[in-house]
């Protein structure tokens, strides 16, 4: 078993096609087929159950991908550090919406006076896609709004946030100097969607105050929320980060909760991964950040 063998591996389950794994590998089809079946006979196993013309991984082969993955990402990163890929290859870097829209620019502006010639990619998503990607090793480096639970992380705080209420000017609670989680659910609510981290982060502190709430509006957008509420339809709980702008404009009311709903912003990265020095600067970078606001 070889690098090649897991090189071929990684391509086939990735396309769930032999054709076109053979293709992009610049191979031809029966040296892909014999490359699987070596893997099958070495370990025991079926890698891939052949029906008709396609072919659909099986337990094992997804077990077997999450190693091959990390291995040859390994491999890659290693002869790239002895090209000075470290200054002049890529860094993908993900992050979860708030983090993405109000820190992340300003991040990456300061990395790339660094490192110039690197080739930054940035990905924008909820929470629990940036924790997907980072496992399935389409990202280096996450920038979340949770404390993950996925037990082949790292998790790295770097600053910290608070969500407040959201409410319409008119609204009774409008004048208060703070308001609980009770008091806004006797209103109609509007949330983030699940998977979102300041979604996840409400629904725990709603779970353990034993509070129910069945929201009449749920979105991916925090500025469909944001406009939802200032037209009356609700109210809602969301990072003080996305509601400043709003709040100068007094199109809508933002109060602290009580008691105090905060949230730690973390970075996260797969345990296997070898962290190069730009990736490691940009860690350094991020936990530096909060000193500055």
């Amino acid at each position: 078993m070889t690098l090649r063998h897991i090189r071929i591996f990684v391509s086939v389950y990735q396309y769930s096609s032999i054709t076109k794994a053979a293709n992009a590998l610049h191979m031809v089809q029966p040296s892909v087929s014999t490359a699987i079946k070596e893997l099958e006979g070495y370990y025991g196993v079926v890698l891939f159950n052949r029906i008709g013309r396609r072919i659909i991984p099986t337990e094992s082969a997804h077990q077997f991908y999450s190693y091959a993955l990390h291995i040859v990402d390994l491999f890659e990163e290693m002869e790239s550090s002895l090209k000075n890929w470290d200054t002049l290859g890529s860094l993908s870097i993900g992050s979860s919406i708030t983090i993405g829209t109000h820190i992340l620019p300003t991040l990456v502006s300061q990395f790339k006076k660094q490192f110039p010639k690197l080739n930054i990619k940035v990905t924008v998503s909820n929470t629990g896609e940036i924790e997907k990607r980072i496992l399935d090793g389409s990202l280096d480096i996450g920038l979340i709004e949770t404390k993950s639970r996925q037990p082949e992380l790292c998790v790295e705080p770097f600053m910290q946030d608070s969500l407040y209420a959201l409410v319409p000017p008119d609204c009774a609670l409008a004048g208060k100097e703070s308001v609980s989680l009770a008091e806004l659910s006797r209103y109609p609510f509007l949330m983030r969607e699940h998977g979102s981290a300041a979604r996840s982060v409400l629904d725990s502190c709603l779970t353990a105050a034993e509070i129910n709430v069945s929201p009449i509006w749920e979105s991916s957008s925090s500025h469909a929320i944001i406009n939802a509420v200032a037209q009356g339809l609700g109210v809602s709980v969301l990072p003080f980060m996305l509601l400043e702008r709003d709040i100068a404009d007094k199109n809508i009311v933002a109060l602290p909760l009580n008691p105090p709903l905060c949230r730690d912003f973390n970075i996260i990265y797969h345990k296997n991964k070898y962290l190069t020095p730009n990736m490691l600067f940009f860690t350094r970078l991020c936990k530096s950040f909060s000193s500055k606001l």
